[in-house]
């Protein structure tokens, strides 16, 4: 009989000790939980991203979610694809926006390593993919992801498009997963940022 009641007492003190780190680890998570959360989501680059976010007309989060997506804010990042950046830039990309926003610069491929030069490239190609699929984000990024010739094709069908200027289905998965953490990111960072 002592050895029950010795065995509920101590079932008894450590749920109690359980209770009492549980209320402690909850505490401890809401005053850090916004640290963790801009520490997930940053807002790295701001002097470019707010300015070249201002010139083209876009949400600064939604570059923000793209650079996030694309190379997690590490300038240096070069896909298999030969893509560079922060926000992952085609050298054949990079040469159209040229011929649209910087003829007459000397810029090169290689200054897609620079922030600025990418941040300003990638908004203006962001802006692009928004004017033409009528601000629709998830459709954009699908164009960004993918190219402006396969998001058109796509959208000639009404399998993936209703209304043939906007998709409403995804047919490739690596096409639906960038979308997902496009527009996801996207939401995270107004809740996290403009909550605040």
């Amino acid at each position: 009989m002592d050895k029950k009641k010795s065995f509920a007492k101590v079932l008894r003190q450590s749920a109690v000790v359980l209770l009492v780190l549980l209320v402690i680890g909850t505490f401890l998570f809401k005053i850090f939980q916004d640290k963790i959360e801009r520490w997930e989501y940053p807002v790295e680059y701001p002097e470019y991203v707010t300015y070249y976010a201002d010139k083209y007309g876009i949400d600064p989060f939604m570059l923000y979610a793209f650079i996030r997506t694309e190379s997690n804010f590490n300038p240096m990042a070069e896909s298999d694809a030969g893509a560079r950046g922060l926000m992952q830039i085609t050298e054949v990309t990079f040469d159209w926006i040229k011929s649209k926003i910087a003829p007459t610069e000397d810029l090169t491929f290689e200054d897609l390593y620079d922030p600025e030069t990418n941040i300003r490239f990638g908004s203006y190609f962001v802006s692009y993919c928004l004017l033409r699929y009528q601000n629709d984000l998830a459709t954009a990024a699908a164009a960004y992801h993918s190219g402006l010739g396969t998001v058109d094709g796509l959208l000639s069908q009404t399998e993936y498009s209703a209304n043939g200027q906007t998709l409403d289905h995804y047919p490739y998965p690596q096409m639906r997963l960038y979308v997902k953490k496009i527009t996801d990111s996207y939401q995270r960072y107004l809740e996290i940022y403009k909550s605040s």
